[in-house]
């Protein structure tokens, strides 16, 4: 699909979904900032990997959950690429653990990054969204949202259960501005994150199960949401709004019927 002119944030883009979500909007024809808050080396590598292949890109370090940090990168992109126009709120943080065994120290800054950061970034995207009466806000989510049962994600999927509330107060919020606000929730997708929290013994082995838990009996790639994300950011899917699209292979294994 092709985004003329368009400017993309993404958050959290150095590694991963985020990664892939960047290079995908970059190969679309957006000018886009990779965002990251702890990983330079990385966010420069993928800035350089987007301009050899004739794409433009920059690098801007923000922990999104440092409003302050969040306002200076909005205002550093408008500087060099012009108003944002697409918002993809990826950056997260996973710290495992269900009622029993959860250390509640993590839950505060499990909460800023997830929750806080995707508040504070809409809040910094969308005025210059609102001026021009056209904007993509998309946030990342997760089917723990849903109510998936993979062990260890009670609390994460809690954040994540919050950003899907956000988006639909959002985009009621912001629809009347041309400004639409969708969610994804993807599936087990095959990133780093993923093998640091669930790889503590045999990843192939989990890889196996969780596969055996999707329809199409596989896990996904970066790839496969940084696919849907191209089409909420381009302009048909301009009558979408408010919704979570599920991208997880067709899990099975829900509590309840989500």
């Amino acid at each position: 699909m092709s985004h003329p002119q368009r400017v993309a944030v993404v958050t959290g883009a150095s590694r991963g979904i985020g990664r892939a979500i960047a290079a995908r909007l970059a190969r679309d024809g957006m000018k886009v900032v990779v965002n990251y808050a702890h990983s330079k080396d990385a966010a420069d590598s993928l800035v350089a990997e987007i301009e050899a292949q004739g794409g433009t890109a920059m690098a801007i370090q923000a922990d999104v959950k440092n409003r302050e940090q969040v306002m200076a990168m909005f205002e550093q992109a408008s500087k060099a690429f012009g108003d944002v126009d697409v918002l993809v709120n990826n950056a997260g943080v996973v710290s495992k653990g269900d009622l029993e065994d959860f250390d509640f120290a993590n839950m505060g800054p499990m909460r800023e990054t997830n929750v806080d950061g995707t508040v504070f970034c809409t809040r910094a995207a969308y005025p210059a969204m609102k001026a021009k009466g056209w904007g993509r806000i998309i946030n990342i989510s997760s089917i723990a949202a849903h109510g998936s049962t993979a062990i260890g994600t009670t609390f994460y999927a809690a954040t994540k259960a919050a950003v899907i509330a956000l988006t639909r107060r959002f985009a009621w919020t912001l629809g009347k501005y041309g400004i639409t606000v969708n969610a994804i929730a993807p599936g087990f997708i095959v990133t780093d994150m993923l093998t640091k929290t669930f790889g503590d013994g045999d990843f192939e082995a989990v890889r196996e199960a969780m596969g055996r838990r999707s329809m199409l009996g596989r896990l996904g790639d970066p790839e496969d949401i940084a696919h849907t994300v191209s089409f909420l950011a381009s302009e048909q899917s301009g009558f979408i709004t408010a919704q979570v699209i599920t991208v997880d292979g067709g899990r099975m294994d829900y509590i309840g019927h989500p």
